[in-house]
């Protein structure tokens, strides 16, 4: 029988729901940043920041996009670059797995609900030891964050002339905004000055790499870094998959633009290649640029695009719908077209949930991304492929851009920060946490195939 006072069909999910209270904390917390900017003393000149000027930074800082609507290094003061990097560094983290920390050093322990809430951030299958993985994701990131800024805080005082205080604040904000693939530089060029510093820029897409294949994934190599038998299914797709898409996305950069005159082309060939690279590390969702994205041969961003959609790993710093999702249906794809009852992943037989986990979150990827494009291009009068780089770039956290982004409409610009926001939560989550209430089917419906293909 259900429960008195439900209907026969459904019964009313009264647990605790762990995505709503993710999406409200990223929700408080950007709002909290918006306040903070709109702040006399954020930012430079007299008017200050508008509304939306201060919402899409603390909403592009908070969610590690890096798309920007004013000149980060001119626009905002140093107090306001202060709040860009502490929103950078929690949105890295996740808001709930940073106010876990804060819980752990006052009160020593979590209660259910912030080990719930924690373990659905990090994506976590239990809830048994979250206080230990909690600490890890910030003993991991704040050592990868340490040695980049020691890297970038000598680089900029001994080969720039930088005083030591400035290279190492430059060091600093440039090493978190790495490693959280955020995008946001202290140089109105974002890295194009550096584009011929092998360190600078190996340094900052290193740390780039590294933030983007996962914190699950970093944990366990830590772990059982020589045993690969050890290795769980998500680590040897992530560890299969980025190298490939970096190799790949250098390749088809460095060679479609090896000859523009306005990206590679001036460049000596080691510079191309190494600008190729960067760029293709860049795309994976963190968002520095070393050429002028917007002088990109249009074939290019069509490349760029599927990059950024596929992301870096999951439960880490990088966005789109990431490396594992797209594997599931690469080899489910893959499956199909072979015939096999079942789909196997190194040796491993993945769930039916998973299919319907990855298909679900690209179908809803796909479908917001085509929404806002066309709405977008129904508010301004720019090209289709200029507006899809920009949608893409938003939706999968990344923030390079063609140059658009400050000179699009603010009802343009609100699209951009939902897409933002949605991209770091990820669609499940926030339509989860969006959902009224969750119901719980108490009967299964006959079954009916249709004709497909």
């Amino acid at each position: 029988m259900p429960p008195l006072g439900l209907t026969p069909s459904r019964a009313v999910d009264r647990r605790p729901r762990p995505a709503r209270t993710v999406f409200l904390a990223f929700a408080a917390c950007g709002l909290l940043g918006t306040l903070l900017l709109l702040l006399p003393s954020a930012s430079t000149g007299a008017r200050g920041a508008t509304l939306v000027e201060a919402l899409f930074t603390a909403v592009s800082a908070l969610c590690v996009t890096g798309l920007i609507v004013v000149d980060t290094p001119v626009f905002w003061t140093t107090f306001g670059q202060v709040v860009i990097l502490v929103l950078i560094q929690i949105g890295g983290f996740g808001v709930m797995t940073f106010a876990s920390v804060i819980g752990i050093a006052v009160i020593r322990k979590l209660s259910l609900r912030s080990k719930l809430t924690a373990a659905a951030e990090v994506k976590s299958f239990g809830i048994e030891d979250v206080r230990t993985l909690v600490l890890s994701v910030v003993r991991i990131s704040l050592m990868i964050e340490a040695v980049a800024a020691v890297i970038l805080t000598l680089r900029f005082a001994l080969a720039y002339g930088e005083t030591w205080g400035d290279a190492v604040w430059l060091g600093v904000f440039h090493a978190v905004s790495s490693f959280n693939n955020a995008g946001f530089a202290l140089y109105s060029d974002s890295l194009m000055s550096f584009s011929d510093d092998p360190v600078i820029l190996l340094t900052a897409s290193g740390a780039t790499v590294l933030g983007g294949v996962g914190f699950p994934v970093l944990m366990q190599l830590k772990k059982h870094l020589g045993t690969v038998r050890l290795w769980s299914m998500n680590t040897r797709i992530v560890v299969a998959a980025t190298p490939l898409l970096l190799a790949l996305g250098t390749l088809y950069i460095t060679a479609l633009e090896w000859s523009n005159p306005e990206t590679l082309g001036g460049m000596p060939p080691h510079l191309r290649i190494l600008n190729g690279f960067a760029m293709s590390a860049q795309t994976r969702t963190a968002g520095f640029n070393t050429v002028d994205t917007g002088a990109m041969d249009p074939a290019t961003w069509v490349g760029m695009d599927l990059l950024m959609f596929i992301g870096g790993g999951p439960a880490g710093t990088a966005g789109g719908i990431k490396v594992t999702t797209f594997a599931v249906l690469f080899f489910l794809m893959l499956g199909e077209l072979r015939g096999a009852g079942a789909v196997t992943v190194f040796g491993k037989r993945l769930s039916r949930a998973v299919h319907r986990q990855a298909i679900t979150v690209i179908v809803l990827a796909a479908g917001l991304i085509v929404a806002a494009t066309i709405v977008i291009m129904l508010l301004t009068d720019l090209s289709l492929d200029v507006i899809l780089f920009e949608v893409v770039s938003a939706f999968a956290t990344v923030g390079l851009s063609t140059g658009i982004t400050a000179d699009l409409p603010a009802s343009a610009q609100l699209i951009l920060i939902v897409l933002m926001f949605i991209g770091r939560l990820g669609p499940i989550t926030a339509a989860t946490g969006l959902a009224l209430r969750q119901r719980t089917l108490l009967y299964d419906l006959p079954k009916e195939r249709p004709i497909i293909g």
